[in-house]
């Protein structure tokens, strides 16, 4: 656009999502503004902002959810604008109408919208009232008292959620309906831990789903189109790790239905900015809606490389107040994508998070390769944040060809100094029914084997040993050490 109505736009957020907008608005001609706790003092975000506010708390975490010291920031740089990036405060409420408050401009969509699709039991309703598919269920607001039994009339298996949820927190899955008012407790108790929100409901859950969503961008004037697809199936815990557009499960008829959806529910709630439908896709091609996530998504560089569109740069466009202007008819996808989020975890206990410091860091390149990171040599891998360090993104003509493109990249990505997941993500892609793409929400809990470590050859392991032995301080001390016979000839020739 020719004038911005802000020159100045503040990230409130970290890591990898901070530096991926930070460039989006330098792209955009736009000064660029960060606030960062000392924990991230070393961070690339920190080195490519134009200008930098130290924020503190309590906890690292505790600092950038402190909506006082972020708007402080924001007027004491001159900054016009926020972006909230993703987690923290881009879904909050009160920050969406404080920024507004403020006089500022909030890259996303409106406070109202938020607040109506962050209500999992609202937005479901508004969805249903849409004439939209979503699951049979129960909601505990419509009758306190019948909740259980209304629940168990849906019938095994139920999955119980809490009303205010988000990542998975909480979510129970019942087969057992013995057990259902156990489950029911501890699903509350989990969503007032996490959420301070007590509040449930109930839906019949659909056995080894497809996790789909789509990505929509809708502008102050009315207009709504989709972007398409991704599918987030591979997942544990209920958190994404591989990411892909297009799902290998649509044909084009069931992926018009599904896109047509999703616009369709952003149309009805007159939506504004990014967004993301997400949908439970069963065996039979039914699929229900589950939730929509009113900000940027951690995959959204999946259909930025099907697409050729910047998404961020669109966000900032349509916050700026301008039109969209193109039509559905005028959006293309090009070939596959595949995202692949890099943790530092240890799949073969748990997934549990490692922590460590960044000692040496290579990131792969090439054609069709990208790496969003939110790391750099120096810094410290620590409990304070998501285990999520980097993305990987790689794109090329069809499917096969980018699953052949990632198993090069992942071997080439090194970080030493703190265990991550490239190595499982390896073995994941190898694994037949990832490759036929016969995937599903549940495909790492029915493939336990890819989470394990495999053998090493005694002769391997034994090479191994050895040569860490030979580096370790103590031994090339002794190497490197004069003899006293040596040292006492003193400098004397023959």
């Amino acid at each position: 656009m020719k004038t911005w109505p802000f020159g100045s736009v503040l990230v409130a957020n970290r890591g990898e999502i901070a530096v991926r907008i930070l460039r989006g608005i330098k792209a955009c001609g736009l000064e660029s503004v960060v606030v960062y706790h000392a924990a991230d003092r070393k961070s690339p975000a920190v080195a490519l902002a134009d200008r930098t506010v130290e924020i503190t708390g309590n906890t690292p975490v505790a600092a950038y959810l402190d909506m006082a010291q972020i708007l402080d920031a924001a007027r004491a740089t001159g900054a016009g604008a926020i972006h909230p990036g993703y987690g923290f405060l881009s879904e909050n409420t009160d920050f969406a109408r404080a920024v507004e408050a403020t006089g500022l401009v909030f890259v996303g969509p409106t406070a109202e919208q938020i607040e109506l699709m962050g209500d999992k039991v609202r937005a479901r309703a508004f969805v249903e009232r849409g004439g939209f598919p979503v699951a049979p269920s129960a909601i505990e607001d419509d009758d306190p008292a019948s909740f259980v039994e209304r629940a168990r009339a849906v019938g095994a298996p139920l999955l119980i959620k809490p009303a205010a949820g988000g990542g998975g927190k909480g979510m129970r899955i019942v087969r057992d309906m013995a057990r259902l008012e156990e489950e029911i407790e501890r699903a509350r108790s989990e969503g007032q831990r996490y959420f301070g929100d007590g509040r449930l409901y109930a839906e019949r859950y659909v056995e080894n789903p497809r996790h789909i969503e789509v990505q929509v961008l809708g502008d102050a004037y009315g207009n709504v189109v989709h972007l398409f697809e991704r599918e987030c199936s591979v997942q544990r815990r209920f958190q994404k790790v591989i990411e892909e557009s297009p799902s290998p499960a649509l044909d084009d008829a069931r992926r018009r239905a599904i896109c047509a959806a999703a616009a369709g529910i952003a149309r009805t709630a007159h939506y504004r900015n990014a967004g993301t439908v997400e949908f439970i896709y069963g065996a039979g091609g039914e699929f229900y809606f589950l939730e929509m996530n009113t900000r940027l998504q951690v995959e959204h560089p999946v259909t930025e490389a099907i697409t050729g569109m910047d998404i961020v740069r669109e966000q900032l466009r349509i916050a700026a107040g301008e039109p969209l202007g193109y039509a559905q008819d005028d959006i293309h996808t090009h070939g596959h994508a595949i995202e692949f989020r890099i943790y530092a975890e240890d799949a073969a206990r748990g997934f549990i998070p490692t922590t460590g410091p960044v000692l040496a860091l290579h990131h792969p390149r090439g054609e069709g390769v990208r790496v969003d990171s939110g790391i750099s040599p120096g810094q410290e891998v620590t409990p304070a944040f998501d285990p999520m360090l980097a993305k990987l993104i790689v794109h090329a003509a069809s499917r096969e060809a980018a699953i052949e493109r990632a198993d090069r990249a992942l071997g080439e990505y090194v970080l030493l100094g703190c265990q991550t997941n490239t190595a499982f993500l390896r073995r994941l892609i190898h694994n037949p029914a990832f490759t036929a793409g016969d995937i599903h929400t549940g495909f790492l809990d029915a493939n336990p084997q890819l989470a394990a470590e495999p053998e090493l050859a005694a002769d391997t392991r034994t090479r191994l040993l050895a040569a860490g032995c030979l580096l370790s301080r103590p031994i090339r001390d002794v190497v490197d050490a004069t003899p006293d016979l040596h040292a006492a000839l003193g400098g004397w020739r023959n």
